[in-house]
């Protein structure tokens, strides 16, 4: 039997189906991962006993369909199709298969040949050029044959990868292609401005221990935004006072600038140790043409590198922040989240008894209830524009007014709070038809300033708040009835539309405070939420 992923779509994938229970959802624990947002963590089960297959829905946000219709328990049979969210799926004896009319080889008659048959194995005797494309009786010819090298190049430097192997593949081709003693590639330094060797080569493959280039010729070129010859390089006006020339016994060199387009990435620097007018302005003219394909290269490679860091700093976004929040920090083009203080309110939310359900349980069952209960209300943290901090075993922690402040923030986590309560009435009761136990959370809330930002390191993100008033709440959170909602004087006073009634409660003395604190119970099941 055969799971199809996405069937008749582009993306259509088939997946064998074994026998006995397998799970659909959005992390690594399932049998088969699909990574959609519309999936729950572990979103349905497929239970085979040979051609018999039923579908079960494991309580998923968004549920499991059948023709439309939501379903707990379904029987499928072959070619049948279901939903889990917004992914389509099909049961299938064998998958679909297409036999086309007609295959190609991937080698065609347009194909480029490799690279050392485009090019002459010995120089010619007496050219003064020092490019190793094969000679050519015609100048068209020669346009012809230096044009299919040049495509070659562009071929060679298309396939992805980290820009030190870029680098390193261009400085490879330089020596295969042009009679060259030496090459360095330079880019920018997108902090200081100057430009810094990256790749620095001998022709015999040697790393040089020093910079052996001339600096003079680099900056002209960057500074003149031109390719630049100099085929007497301790002749030249131009270099009058360069003294790596000198020391360097640079005889020729030619430098051409890496622009894919309007800003200079960094150069591209040959020279010859031995010969005068070792280069010509042919050589000249092909250099800058195979910069041009080099910058275009390391410009598709810097976008790539930079893609996959946004990509993975909105991955770090997706544990902590709402959508409207993250949209926020990608409009200031994904600036680091400084330290900052400022006022939050603090929600910390705990499972009563924890300690002694979880030894009741099996491993795995405490982890597939987690499983079940988080989400739930880290959903309710983010529509509400919370922030989600971290969870601390069976505990919760959400923040409101970091990293943006709303007037209303202490009345969003009021309302959050009060939805967790009715959210886990309603999971409870689906775990009471499952025969599952059931659980009962604490909520506490406070309000106070805090140092709030990435704490650790910029290429960790660890947002955290940091001060007396996450302590208070934690404080509160403990002093809190299972059931019960609890909130300190400060968060009743930021509020500004609380609908429920308060319970005045004694003063509380906790840990790390002079004065006890004023406490009131919010009579949730009183009055409804807005």
């Amino acid at each position: 039997m055969w799971l199809i992923v996405n069937p008749g779509l582009s993306n259509e994938q088939p997946l064998q189906l074994p026998e006995g229970h397998s799970t659909i959802g959005r992390t690594g624990e399932n049998t088969f991962r699909v990574l959609h947002l519309s999936l729950s963590r572990r979103h349905a089960r497929l239970e085979r006993i040979g051609t018999r297959v039923v579908l079960v829905d494991l309580g998923s946000k968004n549920g499991t369909l059948v023709k439309g219709t939501r379903v707990e328990r379904y029987e499928l049979r072959d070619g049948d199709s279901f939903q889990c969210g917004d992914v389509l799926f099909k049961i299938a004896s064998v998958p679909d298969t297409v036999e086309p009319t007609h295959v190609q080889d991937l080698k065609t008659r347009f194909s480029l040949p490799a690279m050392e048959e485009l090019l002459e194995r010995e120089r010619t005797a007496g050219s003064q050029s020092a490019l190793k494309v094969r000679q050519a009786r015609q100048a068209a010819l020669r346009s012809a044959e230096k044009l299919e090298v040049l495509l070659k190049v562009s071929q060679l430097l298309s396939s992805a990868g980290p820009i030190d192997g870029l680098l390193e593949r261009i400085a490879q081709l330089v020596f295969q292609i042009l009679d060259v003693d030496r090459v360095v590639i330079l880019l920018v330094d997108p902090l200081s401005g100057e430009l810094r060797p990256r790749v620095a080569r001998f022709l015999t493959g040697e790393v040089p221990s020093g910079a052996f280039y001339s600096q003079h010729v680099v900056d002209y070129v960057r500074t003149h935004s031109v390719a630049a010859l100099f085929a007497d390089a301790l002749d030249d006006p131009r270099l009058t006072g360069a003294d790596s020339v000198m020391l360097q016994s640079i005889r020729s060199a030619m430098c051409v600038p890496l622009k894919p387009q309007e800003t200079v990435l960094g150069v591209l620097y040959v020279d010859n140790l031995a010969r005068v007018n070792g280069f010509t302005e042919e050589d000249l003219e092909f250099l800058t043409a195979f910069g041009n394909q080099a910058a275009i290269a390391l410009e598709n490679s810097l976008l790539s590198e930079r893609l996959a860091e946004e990509a993975a700093l909105r991955n770090s976004y997706l544990r902590f922040f709402p959508p409207s929040v993250i949209k926020k920090l990608r409009s200031a083009r994904g600036a680091p989240l400084d330290i900052v203080e400022t006022e939050v309110t603090v929600l910390f939310s705990d499972i009563t008894g924890f300690t002694s359900l979880s030894s009741t349980l099996h491993p795995r069952q405490v982890v597939d209830l987690l499983n079940d209960y988080f989400p739930i209300m880290a959903d309710i943290v983010f529509r509400h524009e919370g922030t989600l901090e971290k969870y601390i075993g069976d505990a919760l922690m959400a923040v409101w007014g970091a990293p943006f402040s709303q007037p209303d923030d202490a009345d969003r986590a009021l309302r959050a709070a009060v939805e967790m309560q009715r959210a886990l009435a309603d999971l409870n009761a689906h775990w009471r038809e499952q025969g599952r136990p059931e659980i009962q959370i604490h909520v506490g809330l406070n309000t106070g300033r805090v140092a709030a930002g990435n704490i650790g390191s910029e290429h960790y993100l660890q947002y955290a708040t940091i001060g007396d008033a996450t302590n208070v709440a934690s404080r509160i959170c403990d002093a809190t009835h299972p059931a019960e909602i609890c909130l300190s004087e400060a968060t009743l006073q930021r509020c500004q539309a609380c609908t429920w009634p308060l319970t005045k409660l004694p003063p509380l003395q906790v840990k790390g405070k002079a004065e006890p604190l004023t406490l009131y119970r919010l009579e949730w099941r009183d009055a409804p939420g807005r």
